[in-house]
């Protein structure tokens, strides 16, 4: 796992988590505490999701197979959706019946010394978890907020310890309530509510973790900057006139793909294209080193008949486009489309915009059946 996978942070909560489980474990034993019970199982519950993530970094880092061509970064993502599930199970929907049974059944608290002293050990040991993970993301999450940094990372492993933590430090503040209330009134229901406001807490947890784990196991495109950079790179204005079209798609959080159709002149050779690819391979992997697959394809691009169209703005010079609704799924100005070719010059053949799909491609092929040029096709450089 790289760095950027928060491996200081998860060691730093395993450590944390394991202590307070066996600590929270002995007051329950000695208090007979429910909230003491239900935090044991949460803290028990945090470890193993802390395993789960240092396990899922592991396993991500295995070569590529011809089975998984595209390795097992995504791996990643599978152990941190691992983890929502057994926050959601094994902390949530236990604190919540715990809580029930106590309210229902509620008992007098002893030894009450035992659970509120542990608490205040949780307190502080979770406090220094959560700050190693704030102090780790804060190298990440540049100018973003909070809420943006744990919905848009591509590294799943510092959001799921950022909110296991946050949801520890609130659940014991919980805890802590519920046994004073109890200790005060004499009403073992109160340590009974805690609980149950603990159950409820976590469970909330998992399902923000769930939906964002989800999306990253979908597929998600670059982020907005990247995206940018890329488009920057691949333009030189020469031989590669503009972008037709472009995807991105994370194939792990330190892993890109990109494929995009290029628009090049009916006059280039295929020797021209093809360095022009290679160029522009080259330009993408220093704006943004993470972009590892790489597949270009070649169009041919008549910017006569584009500028003759309906939308002026799609030719070299023109007037900015005017951005569609669905323009956030691929940020950046559109590139112009494959136009027809001039008079005397190739036809290009069958190419459309959407025909172009990496998974039929051979890596390291020069040739395109789709232009009549000769322009070179779609390649992969080695990595």
């Amino acid at each position: 796992m790289s760095a950027s996978g928060g491996t200081k942070a998860i060691v730093a909560a395993l450590g944390a988590n394991l202590a307070i489980a066996v600590a929270k474990f002995v007051a329950f034993l000695f208090s007979g505490s429910s909230s003491m019970l239900a935090e044991s199982v949460h803290s028990l519950a945090d470890s193993g999701n802390q395993g789960l993530l240092l396990l899922g970094g592991k396993r991500a880092q295995r070569e590529a197979t011809p089975q998984h061509p595209f390795g097992y970064g995504r791996e990643r993502y599978i152990y941190a959706f691992l983890v929502s599930i057994v926050l959601f199970s094994v902390g949530g929907m236990f604190a919540v019946y715990e809580g029930y049974e106590k309210i229902r059944h509620p008992h007098e608290l002893e030894a009450w010394y035992w659970p509120v002293g542990v608490l205040v050990f949780a307190i502080i040991a979770e406090g220094f978890s959560f700050r190693t993970a704030i102090k780790e993301s804060n190298e990440s999450r540049g100018s973003l907020s909070w809420t943006d940094f744990i919905r848009r990372a591509k590294a799943p492993e510092l959001p799921v310890v950022l909110l296991e933590d946050f949801g520890a430090l609130i659940g014991l503040v919980l805890a802590l309530g519920g046994v004073g209330l109890a200790l005060g009134t004499g009403n073992g229901v109160w340590d009974g509510i805690g609980t149950l406001c603990i159950g409820i807490l976590l469970i909330a947890i998992a399902l923000v973790l769930a939906a964002e784990t989800k999306s990253l196991l979908l597929g998600e495109a670059a982020g907005t900057d990247q995206v940018e950079k890329i488009k920057a790179a691949v333009v030189d204005g020469d031989t590669v006139t503009g972008i037709i079209h472009m995807r991105t798609l994370h194939l792990g959080p330190e892993e890109l793909l990109v494929a995009a159709k290029i628009a090049v002149q009916h006059d280039d050779t295929a020797d021209e294209v093809a360095n022009a690819i290679n160029a522009a391979e080259s330009r993408i992997r220093e704006a943004v080193p993470i972009a590892r697959v790489i597949y270009l394809e070649p169009d041919i691009y008549n910017a006569a008949a584009a500028a003759a169209g309906i939308n002026p703005a799609k030719a070299p010079g023109g007037a900015p486009a005017t951005p569609h609704p669905e323009a956030a799924a691929t940020p950046g100005p559109e590139a112009p489309e494959p136009g027809a070719a001039e008079p005397g010059a190739a036809a290009p053949g069958d190419t459309t915009p959407g025909d172009m799909t990496p998974g039929d491609m051979t890596p390291g092929d020069t040739a395109s059946g789709d232009t009549a040029s000769g322009a070179t096709g779609p390649t992969e450089s080695g990595h």
